[in-house]
């Protein structure tokens, strides 16, 4: 079923249950207030009634001017006064027989007593005249207001409730129609969308707090997450592609020159120097995405120790300083904790000195000789690697593009290299649920921040 005839179906069953029970507690309370006001009818008639013929002629008098003037003549009405006779007992009279005789015990045992007949309404009780001579009074009636009145609020209620329904039925489209509608255009809007225009995006009134906005906020959402996702691939097989083939194109053309017509030995062991050297780049570069592949995002089969992070920087600056013999590399232990056990992570030290010496040797070839910065310490239980050099930077607008693997800024053309390195160094850094933080600006130098939970010893617990 649509929700929008959902949305239909529970609000007439709603409004249609309201009216139902508003006007049947309307019709019952009405209902039952004429009952009761029609027999106090019949009781003064009964009473003013005896009173006018029972008893002395100055007060009766009055009766009946009273009777007269404030008592209006009900449909049908008929009053009977019979003599009882002694011990309370029924006359032999012959209209008394038209009567219930339930009716006739419960006024001579209780001394009044009513019931209705269909349209007639019977009320009796038992008049004491002054010289104690007791009377049966009874008065009978139809009652207008039940046989017209109730009718006509029964047949009004019944017509209200249709008319009621009528408009609850339209309200309910219009009001369904509306509630729906956000989502039709969302539905709309997504079947539009697909891998070639993933830039699209579904509206979202900034002031508007509901369920439906926070839903088109929440797709947009994973809309970017999804375009990102595809631009880092596309900027991948790009980059990677661009990578691979530069090498190999040099080894097929050195190839193609070199046998297209007989040459001298030497020029042979010249041609397969320059294919050796462009085969060790693409050897390299192949090697590095095998490492980006293992390396992974969720550090399974790794293995893992406890070490001390500054032995590891000192052994990665001295390891820098021999691949780079120009490299100056400035330590900053200043802000190191007097307990080494502050200093103890839990690492693999050949992943983590591969990543902290990647993003130490870009420092030093991209600031041209410059001294390069490495500060360590640690703040409530993290340890804070900082790297800052003074060097060429990164563009503003190139900044989200530097963990796409193969991806280089446009100002290292003059720079060897192949855009691998940091986004390994970051794979690393998550293996070991670290943060690694990149903050650059262009001609002015990088700073990496690296952060990695200190070593929680369970026996300290």
């Amino acid at each position: 079923m649509k929700v929008q005839n959902k949305i239909i179906y529970i609000l007439i069953v709603i409004f249609v249950s309201y009216t139902l029970l508003f006007s049947g507690f309307i019709y019952y309370s009405i209902s039952n207030y004429a009952f009761t006001d029609f027999y106090k009818r019949l009781e003064i008639r009964a009473i003013t009634t005896a009173k006018s013929q029972l008893e002395k002629e100055s007060e009766v008098n009055i009766i009946k001017e009273l009777r007269q003037e404030y008592l209006e003549k009900l449909q049908d009405e008929e009053i009977k006064i019979f003599p009882l006779t002694g011990n309370q007992e029924l006359p032999l009279d012959s209209e008394l027989s038209k009567y219930k005789v339930s009716f006739l015990d419960k006024v001579l045992a209780e001394g009044k007593a009513n019931y209705n007949d269909k349209r007639t309404y019977y009320y009796g009780t038992v008049y004491t005249s002054i010289p104690n001579q007791d009377y049966l009074v009874i008065v009978s009636a139809e009652n207008y207001f039940i046989t017209h009145h109730i009718l006509y609020l029964r047949n009004l209620l019944f017509t209200s409730l249709a008319i009621a329904l009528i408009i609850i039925l339209v309200v309910s489209i219009m009001f369904s129609r509306r509630i729906i509608k956000p989502i039709n255009d969302i539905i709309d809007k997504v079947k539009e969308i697909s891998s070639d225009n993933l830039h699209l995006r579904l509206s979202t009134p900034k002031e508007n707090d509901d369920t439906v906005s926070k839903l088109a906020q929440t797709f947009n959402d994973m809309l970017n997450r999804l375009e990102t996702s595809f631009e880092t691939q596309k900027n991948f097989i790009s980059n990677a592609s661009h990578e691979l083939n530069t090498p190999l194109t040099s080894i097929i053309g050195e190839a193609d020159v070199t046998l297209s017509k007989i040459r001298k030995p030497e020029d042979y062991i010249s041609s397969l120097q320059t294919i050796l050297e462009e085969a060790e780049k693409l050897n390299k570069k192949t090697k590095a995405l095998l490492l980006l592949a293992q390396t992974g995002f969720d550090g399974k089969g790794q293995k893992f120790s406890r070490l001390r992070i500054d032995q590891l920087v000192l052994d990665v600056i001295d390891t820098c300083e021999k691949i780079n013999p120009g490299s100056k590399v400035c330590l900053d232990f200043s802000l190191l904790p007097e307990n080494p056990e502050l200093l103890k992570i839990n690492a693999n030290e050949a992943l983590l000195h591969l990543a902290i010496s990647n993003i130490i040797l870009n420092g030093c070839k991209y600031s041209d000789g410059k001294p390069v910065q490495v500060a360590l310490g640690v703040a409530d239980r993290e340890i804070i690697l900082i790297i800052k050099d003074d060097g060429i930077g990164i563009p503003e607008e190139e900044l989200k593009y530097i963990y796409d693997p193969y991806f280089r800024a446009s100002n290292t053309k003059n720079y060897e290299g192949y855009g691998i390195g940091l986004p390994l160094a970051r794979n690393i850094i998550k293996i070991h649920k670290g943060e690694l933080l990149v903050s650059s600006v262009a001609n002015k130098g990088t700073t990496v921040k690296i952060s990695l939970s200190v070593f929680e010893n369970p026996q300290n617990k």
